[in-house]
């Protein structure tokens, strides 16, 4: 089989194929990416939750 042989429906499935691969790895790198920010901003969040309780508690309000 020779290049010239190849249809132009299995090329455009090749292309297909490799735009879906593309897009899939551009989702999971964006997906990735916030739960590492997520993570960075677990400590402050956990600072924010404890000052709010302490508040609360001082406010008798628990």
């Amino acid at each position: 089989m020779t290049r010239a042989e190849i249809d132009v429906d299995d090329l455009l499935k090749i292309v297909l194929g490799l735009a879906v691969v593309w897009l899939l790895l551009e989702v999971l790198g964006t997906v990735l990416d916030l739960t590492f920010a997520l993570l960075d901003a677990l400590p402050t969040l956990i600072v924010v939750i404890i000052v709010v309780l302490i508040a609360l508690r001082l406010a008798d309000r628990i």
